[in-house]
């Protein structure tokens, strides 16, 4: 079975051309997946036949399980169907989990370089997030209303401020007032992404504000860890940090593995924009 390694912003996937295929995919997924016994990547990403869009994709995370969508995975998508001309590009609709996703990829010398993704828009509702709140407390301006911000949380001695949003899957935003460097994440991260307030679990993003146009983050994703980069979490940040006055309408999101550039328009949606790159192709054996 042939097979590529794509990363944005460090963010890696292995894809592979499904649309005449089957497999156990969870199990693929996990082998595949591994840093030290398989190829390494956060998932495997499906490039499959579509009635609604030009293709649709299907993700599974390193452990096996299913995601709606990912932005930093949708650039990757991109990028090898149109390299390999499987559509011509330069633009193109997804079909996922979360919807019809619209990407426009930028060339260079003849392959794709940087893509540009309508991710949508947020949702703020408890039930679409979802995330089950105790109503006896009180967030800012009250957990009662729409959206939830700065909902409080004890995990292992660290009190959090969570502000929730579904970008298509679920994300629980907590902004620090230190670098987030030191923040425990590997610690703190599975206990928020497994914490029984999220019945689909959930991806956990910490975030400092450096200024108006620049904010730092780590990213814990559901089903993969922490991750250098998340394209659906940068714009969980920016969503958040635009509701809580930090930040204007474009916002650069620096993680470990570079910046990624998030845009909102003045209907609501959000547009994540990046760099993209294949790192190998290979032949899976078994």
């Amino acid at each position: 079975m042939k097979f590529a390694k794509l990363q944005a912003t460090g963010n890696d996937f292995i894809l592979i051309d499904a649309r005449n295929m089957e497999r156990d995919w969870q199990k693929l997924a996990r082998d595949m997946c591994h840093r030290y016994f398989g190829a390494g990547a956060d998932g495997i990403m499906l490039v499959i036949t579509s009635h609604t869009a030009s293709l649709k994709m299907r993700l599974f995370n390193s452990d096996g399980s299913e995601a709606e969508v990912s932005g930093n995975g949708l650039r990757c998508f991109a990028k090898y169907v149109i390299d390999r001309k499987i559509i011509p590009g330069p633009n193109l609709t997804v079909e996922t989990m979360a919807g019809i996703r619209t990407i426009k990829a930028s060339m260079s010398q003849g392959k794709v370089s940087h893509a540009k993704v309508n991710m949508g828009k947020p949702s703020f509702r408890a039930e679409d997030i979802p995330v089950i709140i105790d109503k006896s407390q009180k967030g800012r301006g009250g957990v009662d209303i729409i959206p939830i911000l700065d909902y409080p949380l004890q995990i292992a001695g660290e009190k959090l401020n969570m502000s929730f949003v579904s970008m298509g899957n679920p994300h629980a935003v907590s902004f620090l007032s230190q670098p987030v460097a030191g923040f425990p994440l590997s610690e703190i991260g599975p206990q928020v992404e497994n914490h029984s307030m999220f019945p689909e679990r959930a991806n956990f993003e910490v975030a400092n504000v450096l200024n108006r146009n620049k904010i730092e983050a780590r990213v814990w994703e559901r089903g993969a860890g922490e991750t250098l980069s998340c394209g659906s979490g940068a714009c969980a940040i920016a969503t958040i940090a635009k509701l809580k006055g930090y930040t204007d309408n474009e916002v650069d999101i620096m993680l470990p593995g570079g910046n990624l550039t998030i845009t909102m328009d003045g209907a609501g949606e959000l547009y994540l924009s990046g760099p993209v790159e294949e790192v190998f192709t290979g032949e899976w054996p078994k």
